[in-house]
Order: structure tokens, then C-alpha cells, then sequence
């Protein structure tokens, strides 16, 4: 009976209600480390589209629904310092994309620009039909803005974790040192 309520409680502590992305998709995810997150809390998830930026809602609760994805952990005041670079690309992506919009005479309203925190996507929200025209800008504008935030090697870490190099002369992945990107790809060896 006492473990019952253990694993009944530890299943509350993990999973929780959380809104990820601009649009704000409200899934439930899973704490990989079994952390009970408060109301409003800032948390860096892995979801289908890569690690975003979550804000813990509420808990979800013991039942056994799917889950949207994991919760990373909270996020740091590093992690604050990234959100700034990225949030600063983002503007610039928006207003490049208006500028460009304008200049060609599409007519196509865009209503927002979505960095992820991985760096890894770009994503342009417009409404109604976009035209393949749009679709062709949107996308070189994707890769010059994730290239000019120099993102593209800092995805790949965030996924691989720092590996050789960092703090160990391993060839296995993970410094060994709890840093973030070996915490967030899960290669940390502690």
C-alpha cells in the first residue's frame, strides 16, 4: 500500500501541463528527472519539433495519457542569455520576411516568427494559404537566420552533448561535468 502512494505521488511529480510555442500548444509532459515544477515555471522541453521553451501550467495528474514530449529542465540564467540571442534573430527574421513581402507585392499576412530553443527551426505563421512563392522565401530566410545566429553547431551540440574534448579524454559523449548541452542531449555520464 505504501508503495502504491509512492508511485502515485512520483507520477503526479512528473508529469505536467505545460505551454510550448508561440501558438501555445498546451501538451502534457514527462520530468525525465522526476522534478514537481510550480505554476509558472519556465522549462526547457523536447517536443516532436526539437527543445522549446515551456511554461509549467499545473500537474497532470496520475492517468495514463500519451505524453507530448519531456521536460529538459528548468530554465537557467544561461538559458536565459540564449533566449535573448535568439529572441533579438527572431525579430530581425520577421521584419526581413515583412520587408521582402512587401517588396514583391505578395500580400500574405504574417503574423508571427518562431525561434525554437534548440536554434534548429525557424518558423514563419501566416494566415490563410500561402503561395509557393512564400514558401521558397520563408525557407532561405529560415536558413540565413539560423546561419547568421551562428545556431546551427549549438543544435548539434544540444543533441550530441559536448563529447570528447570537454573535460575527458573519453570517446563516449558527455563531459562528465553536468554541463547544459550533456544534461539536455542526456550523454551526461554523472
Amino acid at each position: 500500500m505504501i508503495q502504491e502512494n509512492a508511485a502515485h505521488s512520483d507520477s503526479i511529480a512528473r508529469c505536467h501541463f505545460v505551454r510550448v510555442g508561440v501558438l501555445g500548444h498546451v501538451g502534457r509532459f514527462t520530468s525525465v528527472d522526476a522534478v514537481a515544477y510550480r505554476r509558472g515555471m519556465r522549462v526547457i522541453c523536447r517536443t516532436s519539433r526539437g527543445l522549446e521553451v515551456g511554461e509549467i501550467l499545473a500537474p497532470a495528474g496520475e492517468e495514463e495519457a500519451a505524453s507530448d514530449g519531456s521536460i529538459v529542465r528548468g530554465v537557467t540564467v544561461e538559458d536565459d542569455l540564449l533566449i535573448a540571442r535568439l529572441e533579438r534573430n527572431r525579430r530581425e527574421a520577421f521584419a526581413a520576411c515583412e520587408k521582402e513581402l512587401s517588396q514583391r507585392g505578395l500580400h500574405v499576412p504574417l503574423l508571427e516568427v518562431e525561434q525554437l530553443f534548440d536554434g534548429g527551426s525557424l518558423y514563419f505563421h501566416f494566415l490563410g494559404n500561402v503561395p509557393p512563392e512564400v514558401t521558397e522565401l520563408t525557407d532561405r530566410l529560415a536558413e540565413t537566420y539560423n546561419a547568421a545566429a551562428g545556431i546551427g553547431q549549438f543544435s548539434k551540440l544540444l543533441e550530441t552533448g559536448c563529447g570528447p574534448g570537454c573535460g575527458t579524454a573519453e570517446k563516449a559523449g558527455g563531459c562528465g561535468d553536468s554541463c547544459s548541452a550533456c544534461s539536455i542531449a542526456g550523454a551526461c555520464k554523472k
